[in-house]
């Protein structure tokens, strides 16, 4: 097993397809091919299920990919280890939240001090993040925390306040009963602080409608399609021209706290270094 071999099972992996692996790659479609038929055959296991749209990892091969991250991870963090210098350099993979208000400043900061780092930010809902980064996918990320994981350490990045945001001035409780709530997918810490809150309350809403994007959930309360809970932050400059109104929620569910993470055994490059003095900063 070479280690081509782990980076062309990581590529169709991520793209569920030969041809497009082996243009990322620069190999030719029957090189690609043949090397996963190799490492299948070493490994005596099927790593895909074959199909028409391409192909798509199998038991054995999601649980193959985890261990590929995590050597591939290594490889990079041995060759940083003997190549870092005092000026960083190199990649940065971040993800985040939505809604982290303080993000663009740190960026603008980091990359102002930090100009031959290329960092990619990849958006995202808590629990992927999480997942990412321990999988080694990410080299951190800022989610909704605060977590307890074993293999990951977190840094306080900011806490914010949680309103609730609906189309008019007044809003009972009891109108949960009857009005959509406009949400991010299962994942999302605003959303689980808002399910908390109406469990607690014994409340079970008519309607939940699952959107992608902040924007569009914004503009849908605007419209009077629903309620949404997110950080005030978000949202003052559509509150101050009356789009949409803010009401206080309970202190117990009204707060949410940010913070960055990333794996306690990963190596700690100069980027990353100058990328958590950042955050610290900032704070």
């Amino acid at each position: 097993m070479e280690l081509r071999d782990l980076l062309i099972f990581k590529s169709v992996a991520n793209h569920g397809s030969v041809s497009h692996a082996a243009k990322e790659l620069n190999y030719v479609q029957s090189n690609v091919t043949a090397r996963i038929k190799l490492l299948e055959k070493e490994l005596k296991t099927s790593l895909f299920y074959r199909h028409k749209k391409g192909m798509t990892l199998n038991a054995e091969g999601r649980k193959m990919l985890v261990y590929v991250n995590k050597i591939l991870q290594d490889v990079e963090e041995l060759k940083q280890v003997f190549l870092d210098s005092d000026s960083p350099a190199g990649t940065l993979k971040i993800g985040t939240v939505e809604t982290v208000n303080i993000l663009p400043n740190i960026l603008a900061s980091y990359y102002k001090e930090c100009p031959n780092v290329d960092l990619t930010l990849q958006a995202g809902l808590t629990e992927e993040l999480i997942k990412e980064v321990t999988d080694h996918q990410l080299d951190g990320a800022f989610i909704t925390g605060p977590i307890k994981h074993p293999f990951l350490e977190q840094y306080d990045v900011c806490n914010e306040e949680l309103v609730l945001i609906t189309p008019k001035k007044t809003f009972h409780i009891e109108e949960f009963m009857t009005t959509p709530i406009l949400m991010s997918n299962q994942g999302c810490g605003y959303r689980a602080k808002l399910e908390q809150w109406l469990k607690d309350e014994g409340l079970l809403p008519k309607r939940i409608i699952e959107f992608n994007i902040l924007e569009t959930i914004l503009k849908s309360v605007a419209i009077g399609l629903g309620v949404t809970i997110v950080p005030r932050s978000t949202v003052e400059h559509l509150s101050t021209t009356g789009k949409v109104y803010c009401h206080p929620i309970p202190d117990k569910y009204g707060i949410i706290s940010t913070v960055f993470i990333r794996r306690k055994d990963a190596y700690m490059t100069k980027s990353m270094e100058y990328f958590l003095k950042k955050i610290v900063k900032h704070q």
